[in-house]
């Protein structure tokens, strides 16, 4: 038997404090209240003064209600009876299906062991060019998308969890609107990608601590299903809400704060997270694709700021689309040598002619004449903005890459590109049918 506490002797917030002995730090309480019961989980210990964030918030908790620790961290189920079904924040049911209560398992534990990982050379085709063509995601990856409110990031995380080639899709929201989860059930489940899917959500009327609880349940989840062979795509959306609750917690907590009111461990919190993403030598992998929101598209704010220092890379979004010289996949030379020969070359070539359209678009708004070279790039620059930065755009990576040469090959000559001549004569529209003659 566990023993109970009767002696509550601070509630401040979502956050309550008792005075007992033998608890370790994680460990899971269960308060009964005249209401029902709550759980509760330890977030500092202080010799006999013991910290608890309640999970449902502390509304209707008095300092005589009862405490039991359970004398084990916090549990989530596990297995294939998850799949299709849609949980919040603390791991209970949103879709009127049935409590799990079976293969239950820790959530919150540490990275794993870079002995039993392996070098990510896998890729995850996406059907967006942005992606698969100019920075492919590669398998345990763990990538953020930087953005502002009110871009389509969860759009496109929608469409990423229907078009991913994985095998198991794991959906983590954190202070969304109700709409959003609305969004993602519904644009799911019309594309029957529901059935591979596991929602944890978390809206923002919910209670705060549940918003803590996402990443690491999210996670906890991926990992079992990756121990068992599936490749695991995990999105969250949004970080910096996350690190908006640390930093109310903190507060409440009356910890010293850092950069802007954020905890001193930010980056251990969000490392301790992000490390997660692992392609197991023998088993399967899980892959982290991260929304951060930036307030006032401050790159410089605290979250993507330490974001950056533990990530691979960013995908960045702006005006609607995936900014090309925002963006930055460090492990896509991992995967794009594998996909097809030309792969560089178009990845290579039209992002520098498509930098040389940006600096025409420069010279043009200060009223400098147009050469016929600045005219094709600005013919370049539309094309490319419209058949490849569009998100509507939804091709395979082979097409993508057709494409781009049949972009390339109505704006200019083949000479003006500085393509090798091997390449030119192999994939150059008219050159390749020529040489194949019944191509």
């Amino acid at each position: 038997m566990h023993k109970v506490y009767t002696d509550i002797v601070e509630i401040s917030g979502d956050v309550i404090t008792v005075e007992a002995e033998g608890v370790g730090y994680s460990e899971i309480a269960r308060i009964t209240t005249s209401r029902g019961v709550s759980l509760a989980q330890v977030i500092r210990l202080d010799g006999k003064r013991v910290s608890l964030q309640v999970f449902a918030g502390s509304k209707g908790i008095s300092t005589q209600d009862k405490v039991r620790f359970l004398r084990s961290p916090m549990r989530v189920a596990s297995g294939s009876n998850l799949l299709g079904r849609i949980f919040n924040g603390s791991g209970l049911p949103l879709d009127n299906g049935p409590e799990l209560n079976e293969n239950l398992i820790d959530i919150g534990g540490p990275p794993v062991n870079p002995v039993k990982r392996i070098i990510p050379d896998k890729m995850i085709r996406t059907g967006i060019p942005m992606i698969d063509v100019f920075n492919s995601l590669v398998e345990s990856q763990k990538l953020p998308i930087f953005s502002i409110a009110g871009q389509p990031y969860n759009d496109l995380l929608a469409r990423i969890a229907i078009q991913a080639e994985v095998d198991i899709i794991v959906l983590g929201g954190m202070g969304l609107k109700y709409d959003d989860y609305l969004f993602f059930r519904d644009t799911l489940d019309a594309q029957g990608a529901l059935s591979r899917s596991i929602f944890f959500m978390h809206t923002a009327s919910d209670p705060i601590v549940e918003c803590l609880l996402v990443p690491d349940i999210s996670l906890a989840v991926a990992e079992n299903f990756a121990l068992q062979g599936k490749r695991v795509l995990v999105l969250l959306t949004d970080m910096t809400n996350f690190c908006d609750a640390l930093k109310e917690i903190s507060i409440t907590m009356e910890q010293i704060p850092s950069n802007r009111g954020y905890p001193g461990d930010l980056y251990s919190q969000l490392a301790s997270r992000y490390e997660k993403a692992v392609d197991f030598d023998t088993a399967g992998s899980i892959t982290i694709l991260a929304v951060t929101t930036m307030p006032g598209d401050d790159v410089t704010h605290p979250v993507p700021d330490n974001t950056g220092y533990i990530t691979e890379g960013q995908f960045y979004l702006k005006n609607r689309v995936i900014e090309p010289f925002g963006s930055l996949s460090r492990l896509k030379q991992q995967v794009n040598g594998k996909t097809r020969d030309d792969h560089r070359v178009i990845m290579d070539t039209m992002i520098q002619l498509f930098a040389s359209y940006r600096e025409t678009l420069e010279k043009q708004s200060m009223g400098f004449g147009m050469s016929d070279w600045d005219k094709k790039l600005l013919r370049y620059g539309k094309l490319f903005e419209e058949k490849m930065m569009s998100l509507k755009v939804n091709v395979s990576l082979e097409k993508a890459l057709d494409l781009g040469w049949e972009i390339m090959a109505s704006c200019f000559a083949p000479e003006e590109t500085g393509i090798k001549k091997s390449m030119i004569e192999k994939y150059w529209p008219g050159i390749r049918q020529t040489k194949n003659g019944k191509d």
